[in-house]
C-alpha cells in the first residue's frame, strides 16, 4: 500500500527466527535460536516465552551458538512442528501441549545435521532442509555423521527420502501455489542462489536450475544472506537475502526489497494473511500488504 511503514514489534533477542502465525487463537510464534527458546507475541499483549528449552534438552552444557528450534510450522491438525537444531530433530508438538513427538532425526541409521526449515504439501508430506548451522563446530563438528547437506521428503506415512545433496547450504523452502515448483535457498555465501525445481507425481523432484543468484549482493557486503521465504497467492516469493526480504515474481524477476539493514532470517503470513512478519536479526517485524499469502 501507499506510505506503508514497517512496524517494530520486539527487539532484543540474540538471533530470531521461524515465524508462524497460530490461526485458531491468533498469535505469533517465532524461535530465538540462541537462547534456545520459543517466543509468543499477540497483539495487545506483548511478548512471552511459550517454551523454553526448545531445540535443546541435552544434559550436558551446548557448546555451540544455535542450540533452539528454527523453522517453525503447523500441521493440518493444528500442531505445531518444530526443526530442533540441538536435537537434530524435526519434530511435532502434540495437542497436550507438552508431549514431543521425534518426526525424523535419521537417514540410513546416521542422525541428521541440524534441520533448518520445513514446509508441508497439501498431501500431508513433509519438505525440510538440513544444513550444519546447529552443530557446534559446523561442517567440522566431531559428532556430524552425514558427510552432506541435504533436503528431504518425510512422507505422510513417515518414510524420509533424500531428494538432493547438491545444495551446499539449503536453508528455506517453499511451494509454489500449485505444488509444482519447489524453491529451495542456499545460506552459502560464495553462492547465494535460490534453486527451483520441479516436483514429480511421486514427491520427488528434478529439473534443478538457478532460479536467481545474489552471489553479488552478498560479495557487496549487503547485510543476510538467502534464508527463510513463503509465497503469496500469487506465486510471487517473498524471500529473506542479502538486503532485506526480497520480492520475486514466479519467473525469476526482482521486483523489490524490504530494506531492513540487518540480516534478515525468516517471515510468516499472518492475520488475514496480508500482514507479512518478518524476523530481523534480533527483531519482529510486519508490514501490512496488498496481497495475501499461499492458504489464506
Amino acid at each position: 500500500p501507499a506510505n506503508v511503514k514497517v512496524e517494530k514489534l520486539v527487539d532484543g533477542h540474540q538471533w530470531v527466527e521461524g515465524p508462524v502465525w497460530n490461526r485458531k487463537e491468533g498469535y505469533m510464534l517465532f524461535s530465538d535460536i540462541p537462547n534456545n527458546a520459543i517466543i509468543k507475541w499477540q497483539e495487545g499483549k506483548g511478548e512471552s516465552v511459550f517454551m523454553q528449552p526448545a531445540g535443546y534438552t541435552g544434559k550436558e552444557p551446548f557448546t555451540g551458538r544455535e542450540p533452539g528450534t528454527n523453522g517453525l510450522t503447523y500441521d493440518s491438525q493444528g500442531r505445531l512442528v518444530a526443526c530442533e537444531h540441538g536435537a537434530r530433530r524435526v519434530s511435532r508438538l502434540e495437542a497436550d501441549g507438552k508431549t514431543k513427538t521425534t518426526l525424523a532425526d535419521k537417514y540410513n541409521g546416521k542422525r541428521l545435521n541440524s534441520p533448518n526449515d520445513l514446509v508441508y504439501k497439501s498431501n500431508g508430506d513433509l519438505y525440510f532442509t538440513d544444513p550444519i548451522y546447529g552443530l557446534p563446530k559446523g561442517a567440522e563438528d566431531p559428532a556430524r555423521e552425514l558427510d552432506f547437506c541435504g533436503v528431504y521428503r518425510l512422507s505422510k506415512e513417515g518414510k524420509l527420502t533424500l531428494l538432493t545433496k547438491e545444495i551446499t547450504r539449503p536453508n528455506g523452502i517453499a511451494f509454489s501455489p500449485d505444488e509444482k515448483k519447489l524453491y529451495v535457498a542456499s545460506s552459502d555465501p560464495d553462492k547465494a542462489i535460490w534453486m527451483v525445481y520441479d516436483t514429480q507425481p511421486d514427491g520427488t523432484i528434478a529439473n534443478g536450475k538457478v532460479f536467481f543468484d545474489a552471489t553479488a549482493w552478498a560479495k557487496e557486503k549487503r547485510p543476510g544472506l538467502p534464508d527463510g521465504m513463503k509465497v503469496d497467492k500469487d506465486g510471487n516469493l517473498f524471500a529473506t537475502g542479502p538486503g532485506g526480504v526480497l520480492v520475486f515474481s514466479s519467473d525469476g524477476k526482482h521486483l523489490g526489497t524490504f530494506d531492513t539493514g540487518v540480516p534478515t532470517s525468516n517471515v510468516g503470513w499472518g492475520e488475514d494473511g496480508s500482514t507479512l512478519y518478518i524476523t530481523a536479526n534480533t527483531a519482529l517485524l510486519r508490514v501490512k500488504l496488498n496481497t495475501k499469502g499461499l492458504g489464506f
